[in-house]
């Protein structure tokens, strides 16, 4: 049988092959954060296209904001995903919830700008 190289070779030629099941569980979770991802950077496109109410200052820099998280939080996906795989691999414990709170935190303060630009 003829074996492939798979991509990261740094995280798939570490350890031994963990259950299939953790495996495509990490891979959906790094999905779900993908379509997070893409749905910030939608909303920052819509917002600076269409955020009538706001001022155009603020309209780009919340727009941009947004934009620039949704390529953070692809970003991140990715890092997680790969640090995620290799704990598995490695039998060890998995890393912490830093993303979450990164994202929480980004539109908290976003989504309270817009209420002081709407509200003024």
């Amino acid at each position: 049988m003829v074996r492939r190289r798979r991509w990261p070779a740094a995280i798939f030629e570490d350890g031994t092959e963990p259950d299939p099941r953790f495996s495509l569980a990490n891979e959906r979770t790094f999905l779900a954060w993908v379509r997070t991802s893409l749905g910030l950077t939608a909303a920052g496109v819509a917002l600076d296209a269409l955020g009538r109410g706001l001022s155009d200052g603020a309209r780009t820099a919340i727009g941009t904001t947004l934009v620039l998280l949704g390529l953070l939080t692809g970003t991140f996906a990715f890092v997680r995903w790969a640090l995620n795989e290799r704990s598995l691999r490695r039998g060890e414990p998995l890393p912490g919830f830093s993303i979450g709170a990164i994202v929480t935190v980004g539109l908290l303060i976003i989504g309270a700008i817009v209420a002081f630009e709407l509200l003024r």
